[in-house]
């Protein structure tokens, strides 16, 4: 798993506005460079770490809702929602097919038939759920989601600067 970058200057004495900002700022750039790849089902890691970033990005974004525009912070937040269960619905699969890839090892040859048919249908939702992801990252990008991002954290800076 990816681990999270830290985030530049973040400090306890600075504005929750401007923390916020920089935070999802990162958080924001982390999702979207896992993407690259994703749709690639022989490499099953840029899932995980690409799910794993939009759930540290919807976390942050939760947290420091304060921070936003209601109808627009509410908007992102959906569509990050519905990215990370596009990539839950591709992650599930593949986590199931390593499962049955390592009981096959230790399976009765008697078995090996049933496993095969268990396996065949997994894939057959992986592929599902490629189909599911690709589509959610075509609607990230029609929505321009990451541009999206970027205006609450400007929005966020806005409010972090003194009147």
């Amino acid at each position: 798993m990816a681990k999270a970058a830290d985030i530049a200057g973040l400090d306890a004495e600075m504005p929750y506005a401007e923390a916020a900002a920089r935070t999802i700022e990162v958080r924001t750039q982390e999702v979207f460079e896992h993407a690259e790849g994703v749709l690639d089902m022989q490499d099953i890691e840029r899932v995980h770490d690409m799910r794993v970033a939009t759930r540290r990005l919807r976390a942050v974004l939760e947290i420091y809702a304060p921070c936003f525009p209601k109808a627009e912070y509410r908007a992102v937040l959906g569509d990050v929602k519905a990215l990370a269960d596009a990539l839950g619905a591709r992650r599930d699969p593949d986590v199931q097919l390593a499962a049955i890839e390592a009981f096959e090892g230790r399976a009765q040859p008697q078995d090996t038939p049933g496993l095969e048919a268990f396996a065949a249908r997994v894939r057959d939702r992986q592929r599902d759920g490629n189909d599911v992801l690709a589509a959610a990252l075509a609607a990230a990008e029609e929505h321009a989601l990451r541009d999206r991002l970027a205006a609450l954290v400007d929005a966020a800076r806005q409010r972090a600067e003194p009147a």
